[in-house]
């Protein structure tokens, strides 16, 4: 107990290092600091489960920290070695890596030997696999394309959903015990490079892209991979590899599945997908994920948060992750890990969003965060699970998830909407307004009071996802508020909108655009009925198309993420190298061109 005590008292210690009034941090001595963990550390942010880890995951780390040793740090990338099949089973393995001579000792050529013996190549779990309802020019693929060169290059863009195809090795299945790789029952669309598995919030892009390229067997078996992941883990992991079992991201499986409906009236896809999306709803909306806020007038508002179920080195960045906590005690080490991990679960990983001081990576504070966009993703999954009931016939559970999305709604605009900016906005946790209400002998409430200083006002692209939502368009008035705060916010750049306005080095952070953004806030926009807001959504797509066609054009390769401040720019910054394939990219650029066509007498090239 005593131990327990000392790490909640070193969870507030961590937690209050940087006590805030968001915009302004107020840094307290360390006796301070004591004093509060003890007062408040005891009622609130208590530490979450952890998912155990594997033996092979555990083996397989070592061998990253040996690879790092011997191999040094340049263009090293932890993630290629827990991706790396065994050649035999985990024992024998482990006992020939034991053999190895010491880091200090141990040359690459000695060490290459080992891996090249005793480990399948990377990605080898995986085969080439042509989707069965793929054709190079299907008749009615982006029927407003008619500018002859801007058609050329979006067919070659079509063309990568067979460069990125993959079915899992039967091996996989066989020999779980051998693979990181998780098996699946479909074919399946990686992003590329690095990212060969299948990531849950990529593939709402993929699909959007492959229902524009008419592919939408494929597009189902995509929606099958992941409700697979649900029956198994009861959630869908961030990606199809067992160091993601610890967390999702964010919940888009119920866009995907409306997105298929909406095109092809597939009964059976909502009968198949339905129990599972109820699951998923219960997952995010319950346990670790839950906070209820208190707002001014003593109502109650259940929102929902990241938070992910692991307190060490995330195993495919384990060297990155130990080196970010160098320095901190072992407890500290605890909470920060987890920290990182749950913004992973966030998709946004890394961005001063989630960071006391922006500086610093290890002021990470993601759990403590009511997030816009995790909020937003889940009132459209309540609609949709609404819509899916009521088109099934189940009109008892279409009543509990029209009051759920009422609920919900109200919540995002009493706790997230501020006014005087016109958007939605981020909210920060502060344990030391924060109680614990018995509701009766099993089970108490942690309760926050809500407090206007606790918005985050620096200014996200997120603050802005809710226009992605029909519900948030009944007032058309404000909605023209938000979209006039948008323009002049400064995040709608030369090429594109930035995921921030500051420029911290973290990928997720100014000056990178990212697709899932461009996406959202255009097709936002696009719904306000006003020719400002068509006007302005296609601008936007015009913007982000011109520059994924110019670096195309440059490089031959589609694209992670894009540096936004001018035309035909790559992103950068981060954890790892910028990445090509790219599956949500291919998406959106197929999606935005779906939507708004390019007429034949206007050019895409930067100028």
């Amino acid at each position: 107990m005593a131990a327990h005590n000392g790490k909640k008292r070193a969870s507030m210690s961590t937690n209050l290092a940087h006590k805030f009034t968001i915009n302004k941090l107020i840094f307290l001595t360390p006796c301070v600091l004591l004093w509060l963990g003890v007062a408040a550390g005891e009622k609130c942010m208590k530490s979450g489960p952890v998912v155990p880890s594997s033996a092979l995951l555990s083996f397989l780390e070592q061998v990253q920290q040996s690879a790092l040793a011997t191999f040094g740090s340049s263009n090293f990338d932890p993630k290629h070695y827990v991706d790396l099949p065994l050649r035999f089973n985990l024992s024998e393995t482990q006992q020939a890596f034991q053999r190895l001579p010491s880091a200090n000792t141990l040359s690459a050529d000695r060490f290459n030997g080992f891996l090249n013996e005793y480990f399948g190549a990377v990605g080898s779990d995986l085969v080439s696999n042509v989707p069965p309802d793929f054709e190079a020019e299907a008749e009615g693929v982006l029927p407003g394309v008619v500018n002859e060169e801007v058609r050329k290059w979006a067919l070659e863009v079509h063309s990568l959903w067979k460069v990125l195809s993959r079915k899992v090795a039967k091996s996989v299945a066989e020999r779980p015990d051998e693979h990181t790789l998780l098996p699946l029952p479909e074919g399946v669309v990686i992003p590329g490079s690095r990212f060969r598995e299948v990531y849950y919030w990529d593939s709402y892009w993929i699909i959007r892209g492959l229902l524009a390229s008419k592919m939408y067997e494929t597009a189902k078996g995509i929606v099958n991979n992941l409700v697979s992941l649900i029956h198994k883990y009861g959630f869908v992991l961030n990606g199809a590899r067992t160091y993601y079992t610890n967390r999702s991201q964010p919940p888009l499986l119920s866009a995907m599945v409306r997105a298929i409906y909406m095109k092809t009236g597939d009964i059976d896809l909502l009968k198949m997908a339905f129990p599972t999306l109820l699951q998923e709803h219960r997952f995010w909306t319950a346990g670790i994920h839950k906070v209820i806020v208190r707002d001014a007038h003593g109502a109650k508002h259940s929102l929902s948060r990241y938070y992910a179920r692991w307190d060490a080195p995330r195993p495919e960045s384990a060297t990155t992750d130990m080196e970010t906590a160098a320095g901190l005690t072992e407890s500290e080490k605890k909470l920060l890990y987890r920290e990182i991990a749950t913004t992973a679960e966030s998709g946004w990983d890394f961005s001063s969003r989630w960071m006391r001081d922006r500086k610093n990576l290890t002021t990470l504070h993601t759990t403590s965060i009511i997030p816009v966009d995790l909020n937003v993703f889940l009132l459209q999954m309540e609609l949709n699970i609404e819509f899916f009931a009521k088109t099934l016939g189940e009109s008892s559970i279409a009543k509990t998830f029209i009051q759920a999305s009422n609920a919900r709604h109200i919540a995002i605009e009493t706790i997230l909407w501020n006014d005087e900016m016109g958007q939605w906005l981020d909210y920060w946790l502060d344990p030391l307004k924060c109680e614990h209400i018995q509701v009766n002998d099993q089970h108490e409430e942690e309760i926050y009071l809500w407090d206007a200083s606790n918005q985050n006002k620096n200014i996200f692209s997120s603050n802005f996802f809710p226009l992605w939502v029909e519900a948030f368009h009944s007032d058309a008035t404000r909605v023209e508020k938000v979209i006039h705060k948008f323009r002049s916010s400064g995040l709608l750049q030369p090429a594109g909108i930035s995921t921030s306005l500051l420029n911290t080095g973290q990928q997720w952070d100014f000056p990178n655009g990212w697709a899932p953004s461009q996406h959202i806030i255009s097709e936002g926009i696009a719904k306000h009925e006003s020719s400002e807001g068509k006007l302005l959504a296609e601008d936007i797509a015009r913007r982000w198309l011109r520059t994924n066609y110019a670096t195309f054009k440059i490089t031959g390769q589609m694209h992670e993420k894009y540096n936004v401040e001018a035309c035909g720019k790559i992103g950068g910054g981060g954890e790892y190298t910028p990445q090509t394939g790219f599956g949500w990219s291919n998406g959106v650029v197929l999606a935005l061109l779906e939507e708004f066509g390019w007429p034949t007498n206007m050019p895409i090239d930067c100028k």
